[in-house]
């Protein structure tokens, strides 16, 4: 039986507030929190590998002195390493992998004083905008367990909006923070390109399309865990600009009059569902009457190009993280390691010359070029953060037909021909025409967050999307705070 029933009334903050004042104890929160996963995980299974005993013993140490004392915490399965501990990252290939050491952004989690009670699960290598890995089986929105809570971070978004902890760990390389946050009625936040940590093991993630943080209920929770865990590491391979004051001083400061662009179409020209335009245009409506300038426009960046140049990346980078993973679990993997689809992306992978590969990348810079253009006029960009709700779970799998066409070409090693054929490109395109408006800001670099402002009338959440200027995420922590106040959410939970 949990110790502190009024857990989930509070955020990561608040928590860590009443540990500091002694109306609770660490050991208290880590109960609370077991007797909550134990009983919500079997219907959603966001939470794919225990760590209890470790949580119990840390309670009943000395715990570091951070933002986050006492907290109760869950780490997505993948990127970031806890030493001693599984790293499945959801494949079958490293189902026994245990790396030996922590990443530096595991040494800052623990630095800021969580207390880590397990795994999150996560799609195999986290390629999916949702989270259904064949090793772990899917993970089930908490608002209505028939669809999908996202991805990749899906596992973490479940287990917050949940209510198993108030904040869980999360990486976005196309989106993967904002939209299961989008999803599950949180806010998700990716930070600027180089904000927080990839060592030991990377320099860049995906090219530096992938930046780990959190995703949280609170806006104030994602803010002081960005402080905690920012800035260079030994060896990083470039160092931004730090923040002119803490991030969460930002939350409560006045983010002034804004002028701030919307648009409701999809950059790949494809539909979008009404619920996704409707969330936008009441946020704008919102935004106006709190004072900023709102108007419809958009940047000059051709939408198919960009996703094309983005599985150019997604398919050299899964190429080579196939070859790559024979130094961590010691021998050449084989199609039989790993999913279907990602046995293809690899194929394609190889199929990439190294030319077309650079000149993928290439255009990223442009984007960027293109965008900070467009923040001469406008402050933050607002879109949709999903152009459709959360689609239900094996909505998005292969069809029967499609399956047996991809074990044939697997088989074979066809990857070429499916690419000459332009079928990859026409794949390419379609996979991102429910999840469109999130690859940009990963290409760019830019800060970028899904902020929980509309339900369905199903009861299903739509997040909206805002992009900052580089390395600015005190205007979208700012704004976040003003919006947090005007249209409260914290209080908004799903009746699992």
């Amino acid at each position: 039986m949990g110790t502190f029933q009024e857990y989930d009334r509070y955020d990561a903050l608040g928590l860590a507030g009443l540990v500091r004042k002694k109306d609770v104890t660490p050991a208290e929160l880590c109960e609370e929190a077991i007797v909550r996963i134990e009983r919500i995980n079997p219907r959603i299974n966001a939470v794919i590998y225990r760590m209890f005993d470790s949580a119990r013993k840390s309670t009943g140490e000395k715990l570091p002195d951070g933002p986050f004392t006492g907290v109760p915490f869950l780490l997505k399965d993948l990127l970031t390493a806890c030493a001693g501990f599984p790293l499945t990252m959801g494949s079958r290939a490293f189902q026994h992998y245990i790396p030996p050491r922590d990443s530096e952004l595991m040494t800052r989690y623990k630095a800021a004083g969580v207390v880590v009670l397990g795994k999150t699960n996560t799609p195999e290598f986290g390629l999916m905008g949702i989270t259904e890995p064949e090793l772990h089986g899917p993970t089930r929105n908490p608002w209505n367990t028939d669809h999908t809570p996202g991805g990749s971070s899906g596992g973490s978004a479940a287990a917050v909006a949940s209510g198993m902890v108030p904040m869980a760990s999360g990486g976005d390389g196309g989106g993967s923070i904002r939209i299961p946050s989008s999803h599950c009625g949180l806010f998700g936040l990716k930070p600027t390109r180089g904000r927080t940590p990839t060592g030991p093991e990377y320099g860049q993630i995906w090219q530096g399309a992938a930046v780990e943080h959190v995703i949280t209920r609170s806006v104030r929770d994602s803010a002081a865990m960005l402080d905690a865990i920012s800035g260079p590491d030994i060896g990083a391979p470039y160092i931004i600009p730090g923040p002119q004051r803490p991030f969460l001083e930002e939350v409560g400061r006045d983010p002034g009059k804004l002028r701030i662009a919307f648009t409701t179409r999809s950059p790949l020209k494809a539909e979008v569902h009404p619920e996704c335009r409707k969330a936008v245009e009441e946020a704008a409506k919102l935004l106006a009457d709190l004072g900023h300038i709102v108007e419809e426009a958009e940047p000059a960046i051709d939408g198919i190009a960009l996703a094309k140049s983005y599985f150019t990346m997604y398919y050299g980078e899964i190429a080579a993280d196939i070859e790559d993973m024979k130094r961590l679990v010691g021998r050449k993997l084989t199609r039989e390691d790993v999913e279907g689809p990602t046995w293809l992306l690899n194929l394609l992978g190889k199929a990439t010359s190294a030319g077309e590969f650079v000149l993928g990348i290439r255009l990223w810079n442009a984007f960027a070029r293109q965008m900070g253009a467009f923040h001469e006029a406008y402050d933050l960009y607002l879109t949709p953060t999903v152009a459709f709700p959360p689609v239900k779970i094996g909505e998005l799998k292969p069809k029967p037909a499609e399956e047996k066409a991809m074990k044939v070409v697997n088989r074979l090693g066809l990857g070429r021909i499916v690419k000459l054929s332009g079928l990859a490109e026409k794949i390419a395109v379609e996979s991102l025409a429910k999840t469109p408006y999130t690859q940009l800001a990963n290409l760019t670099g830019q800060p970028a967050m899904s902020v929980p402002l509309h339900w369905t009338a199903d009861g299903l959440p739509i997040g909206v999307q805002l992009i900052a200027r580089f390395g600015d995420e005190a205007s979208l922590f700012r704004l976040a705070g003003q919006l947090e106040k005007a249209r409260p959410w914290f209080d908004r939970r799903p009746a699992i």
